[in-house]
């Protein structure tokens, strides 16, 4: 199939694919979700997604008991209908199924596992991007990947209308992070990330970034930052599932970093060279 969709252990086209009207996702987006880029049919980080996806459960309350390796299994069983190459593995749980009522369930409905499968193309490596700062609305779970999304949506939406590829969220002066994407940069030779508080989700990509950091000598810091320090920095990165870790060449139309290419070049060689090896580890044992 070229798009699959998953509910409850059916597998179907999605375009197929029916939830019922009472999943508390539909009324509420009383849920989580997850995202993993896959190639070649292997899973790039599965273990760290489904780490946060359980958490996301933790947080929110949501009693998900499936256990862990018969996700991976159901995961594996929805991922063998797919046509191959590059592409988006969407995992979401939500509450239940139950009549509309604010307050959980009485009778603690099951959560509902839905998930798709769909191709992507991601930017080239070493791709410059444009971004558009936009006052961060969203509510304080933000570290929470709950699909309560409406703000990134607009967020996107207008960086979409500016011509941009993300938008840059800031609390007044603060910088949190991206509509869909974390947000880095790079001064005075250092790596400099926003703490990860309520504001901000633990991004994957992030992590696996600074551990490479961490690996290869390059020093680190996490700590607040404000719009006019990420304006002045040597490089602004952005970096998620789909994205892997591009720079920004603009923001609100003023051009930026450009003053760091070697630090700049070294994290994306290292970053490429893990998913590359990853995923050529993951065909090989296939």
């Amino acid at each position: 199939m070229k798009n699959v969709g998953y509910y409850n252990g059916i597998i179907k086209p999605l375009e197929e694919l029916a939830v019922p009207a009472l999943d508390r996702a539909v009324y509420f987006g009383d849920g989580v979700y997850d995202a993993v880029f896959v190639s070649g049919g292997v899973m790039f980080t599965l273990d760290l997604h489904i780490d946060r996806l359980y958490n996301s459960c933790k947080l929110l309350e949501i009693p998900f008991e499936m256990d862990r390796g018969l996700l991976v299994d159901e995961i594996k069983r929805t991922l063998a209908q797919f046509d191959g190459g590059d592409a988006l593995l969407y995992i979401q749980i939500s509450r239940g199924t139950a009549s509309r009522a604010h307050e959980f369930p009485k009778n603690g409905e099951t959560p509902n596992l839905l998930m798709m499968i769909k191709p992507i193309s991601v930017l080239p490596r070493g791709s410059k991007i444009k971004l558009l700062t936009v006052e961060d609305t969203r509510f304080f779970h933000c570290n929470i990947k709950t699909i309560n999304l409406l703000p990134n949506v607009f967020a996107a939406q207008r960086a979409k209308e500016g011509g941009c590829t993300e938008a840059v969220f800031h609390r007044g002066e603060r910088v949190t992070e991206c509509a869909h994407s974390a947000l880095l940069m790079i001064k005075d030779g250092v790596l400099v990330a926003p703490p990860l508080d309520e504001l901000v989700l633990p991004s994957i990509t992030r992590a696996i970034i600074f551990k490479l950091c961490e690996e290869n000598g390059i020093k680190t810091e996490v700590r607040a930052f404000t719009v006019e320090e990420m304006m002045d920095a040597d490089e602004v990165l952005v970096c998620s599932t789909t994205k892997h870790l591009v720079s920004a060449k603009e923001i609100d139309g003023k051009a930026v970093g450009g003053k760091n290419k070697v630090l700049l070049e070294k994290l994306t060689e290292l970053f490429f060279r893990k998913l590359e090896n990853e995923i050529h580890e993951g065909e090989t044992a296939e």
